[in-house]
């Protein structure tokens, strides 16, 4: 009987990379050198990057026993930014993006308002703000999407004295490029080692997994949880803040509710990671190994004909199969 307990959770443990080997082993012998092939592998790393960066900032939230719904319309919130203030005000790429993080990381502190100071559960906090950032997103951009030789929404309009021409008429190569490979498969891989050493190599992050297994118990070992959370959630708008930025860059535009649809994917590829090699904890590599299955099997699914209609219900169904391997071997009380 316990050989049999191990069995299972050795399948339960490595389930993330048996499936996704088995994927493409699958995918390539239905459609062969169109699904591996260079050019295609390129394509599924340009899109696990954005996944990815998502759902690092969910990994972060969560090693601490927090939960983020609001990453995804923060992160639309953030691309309008980012796109207004290199387009309609024509500030340098380099300040554009530090102006969007630091835009993101302040817009977090309401999270952290409702829920450190208010006590209010973050996920009901977070769901609330979601309408907060979708309302106040296309309050800032007067109702559209932001895109090149647009012109700007009327506050804008009237900062400039009543002129509504953007000050740059269109994106340079360099903006453009962020959402290109290889550089948006290097933001990344740079996004992915700031986690991992984050989380695996300070102290800070021991205190945060301390706190995603027992809150009361690190607060009792002289742990500030206050001021760890708040951190974890700086972190984790920076990482909003980047992938916002890659979507519009990406899309070559900020367009309305454009990262909102990579809220559920990331927080499968988190929840995916969260079981692989048996960690039962929130991990970088873990996350990145989720968003690669997750991204290969729609990527896969769509070249073999699935119906577009389809594959929600495929994500939805990766994700429960995810919460079970992520659950299923969690003790008792």
């Amino acid at each position: 009987m316990q050989i049999n307990k191990s069995k299972l959770k050795f399948l339960v443990d490595w389930a993330a990379v048996m499936v996704l080997i088995l994927s493409i082993i699958v995918f390539t012998a239905m459609r062969g050198t169109a699904f591996f092939s260079v050019a295609n592998a390129i394509n599924i790393l340009r899109a696990v990057s954005a996944v990815t960066i998502f759902a690092l900032a969910a990994t972060v939230s969560m090693a601490p026993d927090g939960f983020d719904m609001a990453a995804g319309t923060l992160g639309s919130f953030c691309a309008y930014v980012f796109a207004s203030l290199f387009l309609w005000f024509a500030m340098p790429l380099w300040l554009s993006v530090l102006l969007t993080i630091i835009f993101a990381m302040v817009m977090y502190l309401l999270n952290m308002f409702l829920i450190l100071v208010c006590k209010v559960p973050d996920m009901l906090a977070t769901c609330a703000l979601q309408f907060v950032h979708q309302g106040l997103g296309l309050a800032y951009t007067g109702g559209g999407a932001i895109s090149a030789g647009m012109s700007t929404a009327a506050w804008a309009e009237a900062l400039k004295g009543g002129d509504n021409t953007p000050l740059r008429t269109g994106w340079t190569e360099a903006s453009q490029n962020i959402g290109k490979s290889p550089y948006i498969i290097i933001i990344m891989v740079i996004c992915v080692a700031i986690c991992f050493i984050l989380l695996e190599r300070t102290k800070y992050g021991r205190y945060l997994y301390a706190m995603g297994g027992n809150k009361t118990a690190a607060k009792l070992s002289g742990i500030d949880v206050k001021k760890m959370r708040f951190m974890a959630g700086m972190f984790a708008a920076a990482f909003i803040a980047v992938g916002g930025i890659v979507v519009c860059s990406r899309n070559s535009a900020a367009q309305v509710n454009g990262s909102d649809s990579y809220l559920m994917n990331s927080l499968a590829a988190v929840f995916i990671g969260r079981s692989v090699g048996g960690r039962e904890k929130y991990n970088a590599i873990g996350t990145v190994i989720g968003a690669i299955l997750i991204t290969t099997l729609e990527n896969g699914m769509t070249m073999c004909g699935v119906p577009y209609y389809i594959l929600p219900a495929m994500k939805g169904a990766v994700l429960c199969l995810a919460l079970v391997a992520a659950y299923i071997t969690t003790k008792e009380d």
